[in-house]
């Protein structure tokens, strides 16, 4: 076999890989956001707040399944700017308070 027929070897993660980085990172913001989901609730009773959290949750859970579906670009997209967007809005709305 000479060189010309090898493949070049391929830098970062494999599709597989990236998947499952994917859905680990989707399901622990998940958690996380469901964290603060609670401890908010606990401080604050407001419709706002579960809206803007039920909002991330969502996210992160679409996020999961486009992951798994192998649209791991799209997923990322969704999760980063959703639930930011999600948090930045609802720390908002709170210090309008």
């Amino acid at each position: 076999m000479s060189e010309a027929n090898t493949d070049p070897e391929r830098q970062g993660l494999t599709p597989r890989q990236a998947r499952h980085v994917r859905i680990a990172l989707s399901a622990a913001i998940m958690l996380a956001v469901g964290l603060m989901l609670a401890l908010r609730l606990g401080s604050t009773h407001s419709v706002l707040t579960m809206g803007f959290y039920g909002i991330a949750l969502i996210l992160s859970g679409s996020a999961l399944v486009l992951s798994k579906q192998g649209r791991t670009r799209v997923a990322t997209v969704v999760l980063g700017t959703g639930v930011a967007v999600c948090l930045a809005a609802e720390w908002a709305i709170a210090s309008l308070r």
